[in-house]
């Protein structure tokens, strides 16, 4: 890991499709929840997603939800003639799992109006020359499923996503090759279950956030938090959940969840010649200081973000300091579930923004366990008032760090047998302005690219 951040300010060379080898693949990526619209129409039925923003609007900026959002459901011709007109060769969405299967199992009968929907979406795609990346599950699980037995809490649901999996095999595998059994475990286990950010809101405030809680009116600067394209903010901390036990519950019942799949992927459907995968995301950890502890902090707080999901997939189980630290709290895989897991992916998938510094906390408080706070790493973009990278905005969780994309790829390498890897989200943060002009030249985002693309050639070097 790098110890000093190097300068992000330069302006870089163009770079070009023809710079990277061929069979490089470049592509734009959505999820249902925040694109498709069509939220209550057409058989669909509420998923957490619905049920967190219409029940807690005051948790989101400006209390809206994605009943509408950029009606993809509607306008999905608009937006795959725009991908086609960039020049992508690709295009990542998911599938609404309550669309499909308003109930969330399969023998409460499935919608064929979501089914119709995906087929012309993916049909449309293939005309047009554009290859579908297809994600099973991106967050939204069924409000039918968390009624019933809390989702992803349960063992339960392992049996019904691979029912809902095995579902999008039968009905569009003929014709989609490259499949995504999860995006971004972490988040959907940490920022649902450990800081109540995310769907479905459970777990509690942390030292991390205790920020947003109490007077929202007197802290202005700091109750805003963005991060993938979502805003919220809490007025209430007092969440239902342990935020010391159900983040690890719900992220083993993801990895056991996409082991089956796999695994049936495998055994049923090689037929279709496709490939299957998973996405995870992390940040880059650079150590705040030289001092031992602090590096490794940052070697923990890797292992805690990334290695928590990639590592059982790879080696058979949990990193060695999350077993140390995390102790009788983090699941136990059995010798069959070692057995199921390691090596159940064709492909990995990475989703890579920012990078923060890392330093040690020896002072986590015993009492209070917390997937937050179990590494023993406080994270901040800033060090000493100065941010690792520019931002648009001071408080802005992004910090542009095209360094942290190329260190990443050379640590997966080399620490995970050097597996196939998707940049399947990558990013820049802006926010409204005014300023039309501003906005068409778009600088910020370009400059963002083109760094990131540079580092992600010279690791492949």
């Amino acid at each position: 890991m790098a110890e000093e951040a190097p300068d992000s300010s330069f302006i870089p060379t163009v770079i070009r499709r023809s710079t990277f080898p061929p069979g490089f693949v470049f592509g734009s990526a959505s999820s249902a929840y925040q694109y498709e619209g069509a939220a209550f129409e057409y058989g669909r039925t509420p998923s957490i997603w619905d049920t967190y923003t219409h029940q807690h609007p005051e948790r989101i900026d400006d209390g809206s939800n994605a009943d509408v959002t950029v009606d993809q459901y509607h306008r999905y011709r608009e937006d795959v003639d725009i991908i086609k007109k960039i020049g992508f060769d690709a295009y990542r969405f998911s599938i609404s799992w309550s669309r499909v299967l308003p109930t969330g199992k399969l023998s409460g009968g499935v919608n064929q109006e979501g089914i119709d929907y995906y087929n012309r979406l993916i049909n449309d795609l293939i005309s047009k020359g554009i290859e579908p990346y297809v994600t099973i599950f991106h967050w939204d699980v069924p409000q039918a499923l968390e009624d019933e037995y809390l989702g992803f809490l349960s063992e339960q649901i392992i049996d019904d996503y691979q029912d809902f999996a095995e579902l999008c095999f039968k009905e569009f595998g003929d014709r989609v090759k490259h499949w995504i059994t999860f995006n971004e475990q972490f988040i959907f286990a940490s920022y649902g279950y450990a800081t109540g950010l995310f769907a479905p809101g459970r777990g509690s405030s942390s030292k991390h956030f205790d920020y947003l809680c109490g007077d929202f009116e007197h802290k202005p600067h700091v109750g805003l938090v963005s991060r993938r394209g979502f805003f919220w903010k809490l007025l209430d901390c007092e969440l239902e959940g342990n935020p010391g036990t159900e983040p690890y519950i719900v992220g083993h019942n993801q990895i056991l969840a996409h082991a089956v799949t796999v695994k049936l992927y495998k055994s049923k459907y090689e037929y279709q010649n496709g490939e299957i995968g998973v996405t995870l995301n992390t940040d880059w950890y650079v150590p705040n200081s030289n001092h031992e502890d602090d590096k490794r902090a940052a070697s923990r707080a890797l292992d805690f973000s990334l290695g928590w999901f990639l590592r059982p997939l790879v080696y058979g189980d949990y990193p060695a300091s999350m077993r140390e630290l995390v102790k009788e709290r983090l699941p136990k895989f059995t010798d069959d579930e070692v057995s199921l897991v390691k090596g159940s992916y064709d492909f990995l998938g990475i989703n890579y923004y920012t990078a923060n510094y890392a330093k040690n906390n020896p002072n986590v408080d015993p009492n209070k366990p917390s997937q937050v706070t179990d590494s023993h790493a406080d994270v901040s973009t800033d060090r000493d008032g100065v941010s690792i990278g520019p931002k648009v905005r001071k408080d802005s969780w992004l910090a542009v760090y095209p360094e942290g994309l190329k260190d990443l790829m050379i640590h997966i390498k080399h620490h995970y047998k050097d597996p196939i890897i998707y940049i399947t989200e990558n990013g820049y943060l802006d926010y409204d302005s005014s300023d039309v002009e501003k906005l068409l030249k778009d600088e910020g985002r370009v400059k963002y690219y083109q760094q990131h693309l540079i580092k992600l050639h010279e690791s492949m070097e």
